[in-house]
């Protein structure tokens, strides 16, 4: 299985974007395919090795880049959320970028474009929601630790796209009444959805490398990590079942 990495630069809504397109260059026929969608500092190594994990999975993977070719922060950046805070203040231009993000996924040749999925880390958790929300096609979407905001727009109804949210029940960003407004939001707009709560995680929760900050609920928590995996796993089997 020699899974192989090959960066794709491509236009989108303000310039150039550069993902990565992740898949085992055995495959004889097209894949189910999976949008992987980074947290706060944009495309990364820790987002590389997750499509990893998906091909092995079986899946082909594309790591979306929203932000623009070169655009990345660290955790050492002196604003590490410059980029995202952009994005949060044009919610309409996130969703154009996150639609063009998915167009490249489908586009590859190793994709069932039919089958297709997404998942996100924190604010690409958040980018899941606002592709269900906006009514992208796609067949399901997992959210890791995700941000629950809705956005100016209204979503579309009903919502297509079954989700699933992996939650750390102390987060402080996703406090239990933004979970409990975001299960009344998929409900009301007719979405097949499901909460996964995690006891004792935080913010985070499946980022190895995160700075622990106990102290303000973000720290990683293994058991949660293995758990909202594996739960991801029993989803995406059971979407292109």
């Amino acid at each position: 299985m020699p899974i192989i990495r090959t960066p794709i630069i491509h236009e989108g809504p303000g310039g150039l974007f550069e993902g990565m397109a992740v898949f085992d260059s055995d495959w004889a026929e097209p894949r189910p395919g999976v949008l992987v969608l980074p947290n706060v500092l944009g495309t990364k190594e820790a987002d590389f090795i997750h499509a990893e994990q998906l091909a092995g999975l079986g899946y082909a993977a594309f790591v979306g880049d929203v932000y623009g070719q070169g655009r990345r922060a660290t955790r050492q950046s002196p604003d590490p959320a410059q980029y995202m805070n952009e994005m949060n203040a044009d919610r309409g231009l996130l969703r154009d970028r996150l639609w063009t993000a998915l167009a490249q996924l489908k586009a590859m040749p190793q994709v069932d474009a039919a089958r297709t999925a997404a998942i996100g880390y924190c604010f690409g958790g958040k980018c899941v929601l606002d592709l269900a929300r906006s009514g992208a096609d796609l067949l399901g979407g997992i959210s890791f630790h995700g941000v629950y905001d809705r956005p100016d727009y209204a979503n579309v109804s009903p919502m297509a796209v079954k989700l699933l949210i992996c939650h750390g029940w102390d987060d402080p960003l996703s406090p239990p009444e933004a979970t409990v407004a975001l299960a009344s939001e998929l409900t009301e707009g007719g979405a097949d959805w499901q909460i996964h709560a995690y006891g004792h995680a935080g913010h985070a929760f499946t980022d190895q490398g995160i700075d622990m900050r106990p102290e303000r609920a973000v720290f990683y928590e293994p058991k949660a990590d293995r758990r909202s995996w594996q739960a991801m796993v029993n989803f995406l089997e059971e979407l292109f079942a």
